[in-house]
This record gives C-alpha cells, structure tokens and sequence, in this order.
C-alpha cells in the first residue's frame, strides 16, 4: 500500500540534511567521534588494517606505514595521536569512507555534497531564482501600463 504523498514520515532523515553550526568547538568529543567513526570505517572497509596502513604510505609517499601507527589514530585513549588532514585525506582515499568529510564538516552548518549532487544543488538553485524573477514578472504585469501615443 502506498502513503499519500502529503503523509509525512516520521521515519524519513533527509538525505541533505539542513544544519546550523555548534556555538562552541567540544575538541575533545570531536576528536572520540573522530576516532569512533575512523574505526568504524576500518572494519567496514575490506581491507585489512596493515593494507589500509600500505594504501596510507602509498598516498603519502612514504616507504611505508606501520598498522600500530594506524590504530593510535583511532584508539579513544591515545588523545595525543591525532591524525593531520593530510593523513585524514589519504586515510579516507585509503579504507573508501568519503562519508568520514560530512562527519567533519557537519558541526560547521556544512553537508557534503558528493559528484552529480551538486548539480542537483545548482538545478534547485536555479529554479528558485526562477520563481523570483516570475513573482517580480507577476508583481510588474498586475499594474496597468499607460502608453502614451506620439506622432499621432
């Protein structure tokens, strides 16, 4: 059976979320989260953790990467072992988690948008800007214009 589609999902998250940046930076729940959802992108990933570290090295142009250098990047405990951007990057490119960029924009007001998704978000803005320029369109036609005749 399908719902009408004025029924509203309590259910249904948005797939672009609408956000508003936090009042204050938490570094340190930040960084568990990090830490938690870099993990969680380690055992979703099909490979193992010591082929994860070699794709890392790979990326970052070193001769290698060892797996312990990995998992103090995301043991909640190791608080001084906080991975660079640099390393975040080639970690994402290395396990396949391009979800872990929205986890880190998101406390800013910020969604990810992923390939064609943008120019879902510029098609949206487009139109939106069309229906500007029709109400202003409506808004000059409802009044009366007097033409005034010269030569005649």
């Amino acid at each position: 059976m399908s719902k009408h589609p004025a029924q509203l999902d309590f259910f249904l998250e948005p797939m672009f979320p609408v956000r508003a940046p936090v009042a204050t930076i938490d570094i340190e729940r930040f960084r568990s989260r990090l830490k938690r959802e870099m993990a969680r992108a380690i055992r979703e990933c099909p490979h193992s953790r010591d082929v994860i570290a070699g794709r890392m090295a790979h990326y970052l142009g070193l001769p290698n990467m060892s797996k312990n250098t990995l998992d103090a990047y995301t043991a909640e405990s190791k608080a001084s072992h906080d991975v660079s951007l640099v390393r975040f990057k080639a970690f994402v490119r290395a396990t396949g988690a391009v979800w872990l960029w929205d986890l880190v924009v998101s406390e800013d007001g910020l969604t990810l948008l992923e390939g064609d998704e943008a120019r879902l978000a510029e098609i949206a803005r487009l139109q939106q800007e069309q229906r500007e320029l029709q109400q202003r369109l409506k808004s000059l036609r409802s009044v009366p214009i007097a033409i005034k005749r010269r030569g005649l």
